[in-house]
């Protein structure tokens, strides 16, 4: 009994032990599976994100010196150091080009055909040609009365008649002083090398205050540049502007403006006696004209806006204006766009009343007028693209 107790406890010792050895490895067994499957399973997981960064840090690699550099800020830096390079040379050159060797390119003059003398008047024309180049576009007349209104239009920059054994010159300094100086110049030699006696007369002299006819020029350039920089200012400085709004303080600072420089050239300095009212229409026009340009290419070329105007404006506009040297001393192309831009058409306006307030000409305030409805037109149409304006207010919410 013992015995068997015994057996039976060991028995059951066994078996317990047996039942608990099979459920032990079989929770090991199961146990060590689940581990190994975990592990299994946790490697690729492993080789996919090592081989994620590895072709995450491959795709750096293979990004170019090129495309790292053009997301520095060095990039626009850059662009803006060439472009103020070129800029530079082509500032000079533009202006060298116009001014430094002034030369007669056809230079309108009339001929009264009905006096007495025209051998004499024909010899020193001879002479005048060969002595020009053959730059005078001459325009007949049969009365000094109907040349001399031609003159006072600006059609002719001078008038050649016979006058007893010699001959008369008369030039128009008020309208072109480079143009007046190179045919009296001319005028001397040719009379002196022919033997005709020549008298050469201004009949339009240039102010005392402005001897050089420069200062219209000047208080044009003034109203051009400080035009479209007053616009630069106001997106730079007054971005939350909406569009109407800057058009606004466009035409606001232009009108002051306009005034600032009229009046220190005219009761300041005393350079020029100015046709108040007009000449201050004139300067307050250009500086609108020349604000909106700068707004139109602001909405189509974003931060390089500047280029396009100071382009359009200063190296090409200023130089063919007419103002520092007259256009038929320009090179041809300059003089014959020069009045279709906007400084070529201020200094126009403003070199005529000035001097022919009784010849104002429409034309150079329709160029001006033209240049400004295109340019709000453009401005007006994209303004989606305004580099400004304020967030709309939000609606308010009813409770």
């Amino acid at each position: 009994m013992a015995d068997d107790e015994s057996g039976e406890g060991a028995g059951g010792g066994d078996a317990s032990e047996g039942r608990g050895g099979g459920k032990s490895d079989a929770n090991e067994g199961k146990g060590g599976g689940k581990g190994d499957a975990s592990e299994g399973r946790g490697a690729p997981d492993a080789g996919r994100g090592r081989g994620g960064a590895d072709a995450a840090k491959g795709g750096a690699d293979r990004l170019s010196s090129w495309a790292r550099f053009k997301h520095t800020p060095f990039f626009p830096a850059t662009v803006i150091v060439l472009l103020i390079s070129a800029g530079a040379g082509l500032f000079a050159g533009s202006y060298t080009f116009a001014f430094a060797n002034p030369t007669p390119r056809n230079i309108p003059t009339a001929i009264v055909t009905t006096d007495d003398g025209s051998a004499v008047r024909n010899q020193f024309l001879t002479g005048m040609e060969k002595a020009l180049n053959a730059s005078l576009k001459l325009h007949p007349y049969p009365s000094y009365a109907k040349a001399r209104w031609s003159l006072e239009e600006q059609r002719v920059f001078a008038i050649l008649r016979a006058r007893g054994r010699g001959v008369e010159l008369d030039v128009a300094g008020a309208a072109g002083a480079t143009v007046a100086q190179v045919l009296s110049q001319a005028g001397g030699k040719v009379g002196r090398a022919s033997g005709v006696p020549v008298m050469v007369r201004d009949l339009k002299p240039l102010q005392p205050g402005d001897p050089r006819g420069l200062a219209v020029f000047y208080i044009s350039l003034a109203a051009t540049i400080i035009g479209f920089l007053g616009a630069i200012q106001l997106s730079v400085n007054a971005a939350g502007l909406n569009p109407a709004e800057r058009i606004g303080f466009n035409v606001a600072y232009a009108m002051l403006g306009a005034f600032s420089i009229a009046a220190i050239v005219d009761w300041g300095l005393e350079a020029l006696r100015l046709p108040f009212a007009e000449s201050w229409a004139i300067l307050a026009l250009t500086m609108i004209t020349s604000g909106l340009v700068f707004s139109m290419f602001n909405v189509l070329f974003g931060r390089w806006a500047l280029l396009p105007t100071w382009g359009v404006m200063v190296i090409l506009g200023n130089p063919s204006s007419g103002g520092a040297v007259s256009w038929p001393l320009l090179p041809s192309l300059l003089g014959a766009i020069g009045r279709w831009l906007p400084p070529g058409a201020s200094v126009n306006a403003q070199h005529t009343a000035i001097y022919f307030p009784h010849h104002q000409h429409p034309f150079p305030f329709l160029v001006l007028g033209g240049w400004s409805v295109v340019s709000a037109v453009v401005f007006w149409t994209w303004r989606h693209r305004h580099p400004g304006g304020r967030p709309p207010r939000a609606t308010p919410t009813r409770c």
